[in-house]
Order: C-alpha cells, then sequence, then structure tokens
C-alpha cells in the first residue's frame, strides 16, 4: 500500500509538534504573555522552500474585546519540502517570554523552530519558533493553522518581525 504525500505530512506534523511541545518553552520559566495573530500573505511552495509576507498584532490574552499592545511586519521562511499554492490566511501562537509584560521590542526579531501542514482545497498546520531579540521568547501554535490551497510541506521555519511605530 502507497501513502499519499498528505497522509506523509498529516504524520509528520503530528510527530514535530509532539516534539516541541509546550514543556519546552515552559522549562526556563515563561509565562504566556499574549498573543501574536499575524495575516499572512498567499504563497507558491518552490519544493526546497518558500516565502511569505505577514503583518501581526501582538495582543493581550483576552479573547474578545482584546487589547493590541503592538504591531509587527514579518516575514516566514520555510526551508524544507514545500510543494504547492496557498490562499491568504491567519497564524496565531501563544507568546512565552520571561515577564507577564515583555516590552514590545523584545518580540521583535528572528525565531526559528519546525513547521508542517499539509492542504487539499482545506488543510492545518503547525510551527512552534524560539526566538526575539534577546531569544528568550517561545511562539506556540494555538491551535492548527487553517489553510485554503494544495500543499505539503514539513521543514525549519525562520520568522522575522520587524516592530512597527504606534
Amino acid at each position: 500500500m502507497r501513502a499519499s504525500p498528505v497522509a506523509i505530512a498529516a504524520l509528520a506534523m503530528s510527530v514535530l509538534a509532539g516534539a516541541a511541545s509546550p514543556a519546552a518553552a515552559q522549562s526556563a520559566a515563561k509565562v504566556q504573555s499574549g498573543m501574536l495573530v499575524c495575516k499572512v500573505a498567499p504563497s507558491v511552495g518552490f519544493v526546497l522552500g518558500s516565502m511569505r509576507e505577514m503583518m501581526c498584532e501582538f495582543r493581550n490574552t483576552s479573547v474578545q474585546p482584546y487589547v493590541v499592545k503592538s504591531r509587527y511586519k514579518g516575514t516566514i521562511a520555510r526551508f524544507g519540502i514545500d510543494i504547492g499554492v496557498l490562499a491568504a490566511d491567519t497564524l496565531a501562537w501563544a507568546v512565552f517570554a520571561p515577564t507577564a509584560n515583555p516590552v514590545p521590542s523584545d518580540i521583535a526579531g528572528t525565531y526559528v523552530g519546525v513547521s508542517a501542514d499539509a492542504a487539499w482545497t482545506i488543510g492545518g498546520g503547525t510551527n512552534v519558533l524560539l526566538g526575539g531579540s534577546n531569544n528568550q521568547i517561545a511562539l506556540q501554535t494555538v491551535s492548527l493553522e487553517g489553510m485554503i490551497g494544495a500543499d505539503v510541506a514539513v521543514g525549519v521555519a525562520d520568522l522575522t518581525l520587524v516592530l512597527l511605530p504606534n
């Protein structure tokens, strides 16, 4: 029996998500300080990687009404297997920091971690990233990312966030 690329990516996604658990981010006495919610541009995977632009808000942990603490322009690049086309979507991460109220510039910077997703019309993915200005911030996917398109991707993700002026 032959496994489909979508099934392989889904299995890899669950393995990667389990390997990079919240315990890793909390082991250095980090607390959830908010949510990073990003609107991501459409993309085309180039077999060995992809790059997507995004606009992000760092929000408090309230669902509604929430308070936007700071805004960022970002780029997320994936290195590994990435084949397909995705529509614009939204990524959301729980932000774990050494303090409940990090300085907005502490969240800016470069993050690196694991990433996996699969979609055929509708799909999902996950990204777990560590970094920030002093490598003290952990971003953990709150739930599986919702995607629309046709895509299979597994690899290393690199996210760069630049703080925008108020």
